[in-house]
């Protein structure tokens, strides 16, 4: 297994354990952009976890890339702005769909890439 690989793994048992720790946050505190983000992170670590295992493909692994960059940036907009009163950086919450909807797209390509068996 690649480091790239156990990266993405890694990236995934965070992503899912921050999108618990949000939803917790969200469900006490209160703050519909909080709930946003933690929807986010627990909706993407089972992509980051298959990914980290089945990702040979150079294209596969740009995806994963993609989406991790874009729900970080996503994630961590809506949560600077209900936490700390501030954005990210501007028009970081659309830039991080952007990229979280192209990471997608690059892993949907990839799948014409891919060689068939049989």
């Amino acid at each position: 297994m690649t480091m790239t690989n156990r990266f993405f793994i890694f990236a995934g048992g965070i992503s899912g354990a921050a999108g618990v720790a949000l939803s917790a946050a969200a469900a006490h505190i209160g703050g519909g952009t909080v709930e946003t983000a933690a929807h986010f992170l627990l909706a993407h670590a089972p992509a980051f976890l298959a990914l980290g295992f089945l990702a040979r493909m150079k294209i596969l692994t740009a995806g994963a890339w993609l989406l991790l960059v874009g729900v970080l940036v996503f994630s961590g907009d809506l949560l600077m702005r209900n936490y700390v009163g501030t954005r990210l950086f501007p028009m970081a919450a659309p830039t991080g769909g952007t990229a979280m909807i192209l990471g997608w797209l690059v892993i949907a390509a990839g799948a014409s890439f891919a060689r068939t068996e049989g």
